[in-house]
């Protein structure tokens, strides 16, 4: 259904920008990340360019969806490639070693989108902002995309329990995984806790500077590798369409672009020291994107207290504030001394 009812393209617009400047005005600046730095990564110092075949191999997977930005859709793209394909590859192989993003691939046009069907289309904060990039964007990021996950899958770097954005994982197999924990954990404790952790717009309140301090020392990304990705996010702006209108142009300033090929997997590595938290408690945890499942038994005999299952959501959420994530705090919790875990919820 089209979400005009709910306003037109500049109300969609502000309201997008106002949310975001909104959660992070309510975030205190006090706040300070404590996770130590880890051991230093392996290194990708520099992106590989791509092969005339290469590039014709990713142009015939990309999908048939286009952008208003695009001069040609991308069918014809596909057909004229052969004649296209040469000054295509000079663009990205031009971006890819120089370290530099050109403006015009650094556009989105955003479509907002109900967050669940049959949501009320007459109320605003009901939608999401997903953007549609240029084609040629498109294959950029999956260039870089190819080359971050093969740093990430030979490093050993990827979260363990992190079963979002990865091939050969999905909500089953996260949902397995707890689910096989708690069973374990019942057949040796009377009660396990299980707190549910949600992110109020999580991908657009993604802090910048943090996500390239992150690539850097949590991920090897050095060099022109690194400068890629201060470029990808330099002046990167959008707008809003609703039928035929265009919104106003503004600069990203915050956040990963939901519908993008990079933007998922940036938003794992914004999230990686999480996990530290919890080892560090002993509490056992599993992600889904930006759901987080923390749980633990009550023994207390083994050390698995209520009071230590707190202290760690503790310091989870002040990690989260002192990274502009905000909680949810309504998210449930299940756990059977509800008194004694109200302040988590």
């Amino acid at each position: 259904m089209s979400p005009t009812a709910a306003g037109n393209s500049e109300a969609f617009h502000r309201f997008f920008v106002d949310k975001v400047s909104g959660i992070r005005a309510a975030i205190s600046g006090n706040f300070i990340d404590t996770v130590p730095r880890p051991p230093s990564p392996p290194t990708l110092c520099s992106l590989n360019t791509v092969s005339y075949s290469e590039l014709s191999k990713l142009v015939a997977r990309q999908k048939p969806s286009g952008s208003p930005l695009d001069v040609l859709p991308p069918r014809l793209w596909k057909a004229a490639f052969p004649c296209l394909g040469p000054s295509l590859g000079q663009i990205i192989n031009g971006s890819l070693s120089t370290g530099v993003v050109p403006a015009a691939l650094k556009t989105a046009v955003v479509r907002p989108t109900l967050k669940k069907p049959g949501a009320d289309v007459s109320v605003i904060a009901n939608y999401r902002p997903i953007s549609t990039l240029p084609f040629t964007s498109k294959l950029l990021e999956k260039v870089v995309y190819q080359q971050l996950v093969s740093h990430l899958a030979d490093s050993d770097l990827f979260e363990v329990f992190q079963s979002g954005f990865r091939s050969g994982h999905s909500t089953e197999s996260a949902l397995l995984r707890v689910l096989n924990d708690i069973y374990l954990s019942l057949d040796q404790c009377t009660s396990v806790v299980l707190l549910l952790l949600d992110l109020t717009a999580a991908f657009d309140t993604v802090d910048h500077a943090i996500l390239l301090d992150h690539l850097e020392r949590w991920v090897g990304i050095k060099g022109s590798a690194l400068d890629w990705f201060r470029s990808y996010f330099h002046n990167r702006t959008f707008c809003v369409k609703l039928g035929d209108v265009f919104s106003s142009w503004e600069g990203l300033r915050w956040g990963v672009p939901q519908g993008s090929i990079l933007g998922p997997l940036l938003f794992a590595i914004y999230l990686l020291p999480l996990g530290s938290i919890f080892r560090k408690h002993g509490i056992s945890f599993h992600l889904y994107a930006d759901d987080c499942q923390i749980y633990s038994p009550l023994c207390q005999e083994k050390g698995h207290s209520i009071q230590s299952f707190v202290s760690c959501v503790n310091e989870v959420k002040s990690w989260l504030m002192s990274n502009y994530l905000h909680l949810n705090e309504g998210a449930h919790c299940f756990s059977p001394q509800q008194q004694e875990c109200g302040s988590l919820c």
